[in-house]
C-alpha cells in the first residue's frame, strides 16, 4: 500500500514539475512590414528565424503582414495568435518571450566621403536623417541632435537612401540591413531616377544592438518557443540564418552587422 502510494506521488510530482508544452498548432503572427525582416509576402530575415523556433517545436506559422507600429494595435485590439518585433518592456496582452532577435542601428554614409563616426559626436556639423522615433529610442542621440547641422526624422525609409544618393543629408541613423534593402530596391529603378543609386555606402554600428521579443496569447506557447529558440542558439542553426542574410548585404554593411 506504501510503495503504491508513493509511486502516484511521484508521478503527480513528476506531471506538476514538467514543462508545459503546447499542441501543435498553426498560428497567424503579425508582423511590421520591414523589409528585409519582414517582406510583404512573409519572407525575410526575421521570418525565417520565429519560422524555425516554431517549426523546431512543432508549430507552423503564418505571417500577417501590416504597416510597422500598426501591427502592435491589431494585436492589442485582438488579432492574431502573437506578434513580432516588441521593443523589450512594451507592455501588450498576453505573455512575453525573451528576445529572441536584435536589430543594429548605426551610420551609413557614401563611401567617398570617407567619413569615420566612431560616435555621435562625430555628427557634429552635418546633415543627418533617422527612422522616425529614432531620438527616443537610441541612448544618447536627442542629446546630440543639437550639435548636428540639420536633423529629421522620416517614416519612409527608402526616403533615406533616396536622400543619401541624392546627396541631400551627409549621414543616415538607422539599422543596417534595412538600409541597404532600400538600397537594393532602388538599384533596381536605377534608369528612372535623378540620381545614381549604385555609389557605394558604407555602415558603421556605433550604437549597442537593439533586443526585441514577442507576445503570444498562450503561456504554452511562450514556454514553447523561449524553450526551442534556446536550442536553435545553442546549436548555430539561428547565426547561421543571420549570417545568410548579412551576406546578402556584405558590400554595404562590411562587418559591422551584429558580428557577420
Amino acid at each position: 500500500m506504501f510503495k503504491a502510494t508513493f509511486l502516484a506521488t511521484a508521478v503527480t510530482l513528476s506531471a506538476l514539475q514538467a514543462p508545459t508544452t503546447a499542441a501543435a498548432e498553426a498560428l497567424t503572427i503579425l508582423a511590421g512590414d520591414l523589409p528585409p525582416m519582414f517582406n510583404g509576402d512573409g519572407s525575410g530575415r526575421e521570418a525565417e528565424v520565429i519560422s524555425s523556433v516554431m517549426e523546431r517545436c512543432g508549430h507552423t506559422v503564418t505571417f500577417e503582414i501590416q504597416p510597422f507600429t500598426r501591427h502592435w494595435k491589431s494585436y492589442a485590439q485582438g488579432k492574431g495568435d502573437a506578434v513580432a518585433t516588441v521593443p523589450l518592456g512594451m507592455p501588450l496582452p498576453g505573455h512575453a518571450t525573451e528576445a529572441y532577435i536584435q536589430y543594429q542601428n548605426g551610420v551609413s554614409s557614401l563611401a567617398e566621403n570617407g567619413a569615420a563616426y566612431s560616435d555621435l559626436s562625430a555628427l557634429s556639423g552635418q546633415s543627418v536623417i533617422a527612422f522616425m522615433g529614432a531620438s527616443d529610442i537610441i541612448p544618447g542621440l536627442k542629446d546630440a541632435v543639437p550639435a548636428f547641422k540639420s536633423y529629421k526624422e522620416i517614416a519612409d525609409q527608402i526616403g533615406q537612401s533616396r536622400m543619401i544618393f541624392g546627396q541631400r543629408v551627409d549621414a543616415v541613423i538607422g539599422d543596417g540591413m534595412i538600409f541597404a534593402e532600400y538600397n537594393r530596391q532602388l538599384r533596381d529603378q536605377a534608369g528612372e531616377l535623378m540620381f545614381d543609386p549604385n555609389q557605394d555606402v558604407t555602415f558603421q554600428a556605433i550604437f549597442a544592438p537593439s533586443d526585441y521579443g514577442m507576445y503570444f496569447r498562450s503561456e504554452a506557447l511562450t514556454a514553447d518557443f523561449n524553450r526551442c529558440h534556446a536550442e536553435a542558439v545553442a546549436d548555430g542553426s539561428l547565426a547561421a540564418i543571420n549570417r545568410a542574410w548579412a551576406d546578402r548585404y556584405r558590400d554595404t554593411l562590411g562587418d559591422q552587422y551584429l558580428g557577420h
